[in-house]
């Protein structure tokens, strides 16, 4: 992970102070998501890429989800991101804060059937004959 991240979110550590002052949206999210809940799968928070930080992340899946409130409607920087995020091979789910707090169970849902689609995810290579 070290070759991927930017020199200045490493400098200002600022994945650790993100961690430290999570939303209430993203304290509840994570507690469905950590510790291999979800499928089996490994997420992880306030990870750094590139020049970003996810705000969770299942790298062998390659989702990312990120927990918006609502000075992120409409955002021109945020669609960028999605962007280059994609280009990098990952999917991106956006959720409102409202709805994680309000609706934790169809915000679950949807990162489960994200998991589970097969056109997101490529099949594993096949052994040679």
């Amino acid at each position: 992970m070290h070759a991927q991240t930017n020199k200045n979110i490493k400098t200002a550590k600022l994945q650790r102070r993100l961690r430290s002052s999570m939303t209430d949206a993203e304290h509840k999210l994570w507690r469905c998501l950590r510790g291999r809940q979800l499928n089996g799968c490994k997420f992880r928070r306030q990870h750094p890429h590139g020049d970003f930080i996810l705000d969770f992340v299942c790298l062998s899946e390659k989702l990312v989800i990120e927990v918006d409130g609502g000075q992120h409607a409409g955002s021109v920087a945020d669609a960028i991101r999605d962007k280059v995020l994609q280009a990098a091979g990952f999917t991106v789910l956006r959720f409102w804060n409202h709805d994680v707090l309000e609706q934790t169970e169809a915000v679950m849902d949807a990162v489960y059937r994200a998991l589970l689609d097969p056109q997101r995810t490529p099949s594993p290579p096949q052994p040679s004959p």
